[in-house]
């Protein structure tokens, strides 16, 4: 028995599959930014991964027990070849909110952006710091 063979067909199929396949692991508009936090006796320090974000362009607000970054990468778009462009830069508005286990002196945080890294140190509130009182123990009599 012979069968036809429409070579096309199938290229048509395989490009469909390939397309669809590309299309899944496309990148969101809306990413979360990766953070660090690091938390000592005084201080929480929040390290946040920012990159092709100008500072103008961030927004941080703290709370006693909360950080919320809301920052935005704007397109530079240039157009070659014939008005076309390709990109897989990922451009838009993102935010984080990070919630703190301690509480914190929210009119004291200072902040560095420096490299897409935006560092922020967070000091805790005095009643924070005195949350953990070490208790000496004295001769123990039997």
């Amino acid at each position: 028995m012979l069968a036809r063979y429409y070579p096309w067909q199938e290229m048509n199929a395989m490009t469909r599959q390939l397309d669809s396949l590309f299309e899944e692991f496309q990148a969101p508009a809306f990413r979360t930014p990766a953070a660090e936090l690091h938390e000592t006796d005084e201080a929480v320090h929040l390290k946040l991964e920012l990159p092709g974000v100008e500072a103008k362009d961030v927004n941080i607000e703290v709370t006693e027990n909360a950080v919320k970054i809301v920052a935005e990468r704007k397109t530079e778009t240039k157009t070659e070849d014939n008005g076309k462009t390709r990109s897989e830069f990922y451009y838009g508005k993102f935010q984080r909110v990070i919630p703190l286990r301690a509480r914190i002196q929210n009119t004291a945080v200072t902040a560095e952006y420096k490299d897409g890294i935006l560092n922020l140190t967070l000091p805790k509130s005095e009643a924070e710091k005195n949350k953990v009182v070490k208790v000496n123990l004295g001769e123990v009599s039997a």
